[in-house]
C-alpha cells in the first residue's frame, strides 16, 4: 500500500513548511466541487489535487476528444472516449493517497438534485448559461465559488460569494480559440484562491481579474469590484 510507504507529513512537507501541521490537517477536512473536466478542471485537478483536501467530486458527462488533449493536461491519447471526469479522479487518486477523488458523469442540472454540500464550488466549465446555474445554486447553499474562463491569450477569475453574476451577458458564446498556457494560467490563479480559502488565509472577493496580453506581449491584470447581487 502506498499510505504505508509515505506519511502525509512527507508527502506535503513544503507546504507543512508554508503553514504548519494544524492548517494542512484542516484541509483533509474540506471537500470541493469542480464543475467540468475539461482544459481549467484537468488543470484544477492536477493542481489542488495533490494539495491536501479531503474529497474532491469531478462534475463532467462528456468524453475524452483527440482535439481536447492539447490543452487538457490529465488527458493522453490512450484516454479517447474515456469520459472526462472519471479519468480525472483516478488519476487525481494515483496521485494522492490521501485524497478521496469522486466522478460524478453527468451534466450540472443533474448534479444540483444530489443533495450534496460543499466548503468551495469552482466554476471550469466553458458556457455563460451553466456558469448562471452555478452561481444560483452556490448562493442557494450559501456556498461560495469561484468563476473563471479563457479565451485565446486573455482570461478572466472571480470569488464570488455575493456579488451577482447577473452582470455577465449570458449568451452561450463560444470561444475562437484557446491557447494551452493560459489555461493552466488562469486555472492556477483560480487554485490558488481556493487553496488560500480553504486553509483559513486572506482572499479577495467579489473581485473580477481580467487578464491578458497586450500587443507587446506584457501580461495586463485589470481588476473591477463585482456589484451585490
Amino acid at each position: 500500500m502506498i499510505k504505508d510507504r509515505v506519511t502525509q507529513e512527507e508527502y506535503f512537507n513544503r507546504q507543512i513548511q508554508l503553514w504548519g501541521s494544524s492548517v494542512q490537517q484542516s484541509l483533509q477536512k474540506k471537500k470541493i466541487a469542480i464543475i467540468g473536466a475539461g482544459g481549467l478542471g484537468c488543470s484544477l485537478a492536477m493542481a489542488l489535487g495533490t494539495s491536501g483536501i479531503g474529497e474532491i467530486h469531478m462534475v463532467d458527462f462528456d468524453t475524452v476528444s483527440d482535439h481536447n488533449i492539447h490543452r487538457q493536461i490529465a488527458f493522453t491519447l490512450e484516454d479517447e472516449g474515456k469520459n472526462k471526469a472519471k479519468t480525472v479522479a483516478k488519476l487525481m487518486e494515483k496521485k494522492n493517497p490521501f485524497l478521496k477523488a469522486v466522478a460524478f458523469e453527468m451534466d450540472f442540472e443533474a448534479f444540483t438534485t444530489m443533495g450534496n454540500r460543499y466548503d468551495l464550488i469552482l466554476d471550469a466549465t466553458d458556457n455563460l448559461p451553466t456558469r448562471a446555474q452555478i452561481d444560483k445554486f452556490a448562493k442557494a447553499c450559501e456556498t461560495p465559488w469561484i468563476y473563471a474562463s479563457v479565451e485565446e491569450f486573455n482570461g478572466q477569475v472571480c470569488f464570488f460569494e455575493e456579488a451577482s453574476f447577473q452582470v455577465f451577458n449570458l449568451s452561450d458564446h463560444k470561444p475562437g480559440g484557446i491557447t494551452a498556457p493560459i489555461v493552466m494560467h488562469i486555472a492556477s490563479l483560480q487554485a490558488n484562491l481556493a487553496l488560500r480559502f480553504l486553509a483559513g488565509l486572506p482572499v479577495a472577493k467579489d473581485k473580477l481579474y481580467y487578464l491578458y496580453f497586450n500587443g507587446e506581449g506584457e501580461l495586463v491584470i485589470q481588476k473591477f469590484e463585482m456589484p451585490k447581487a
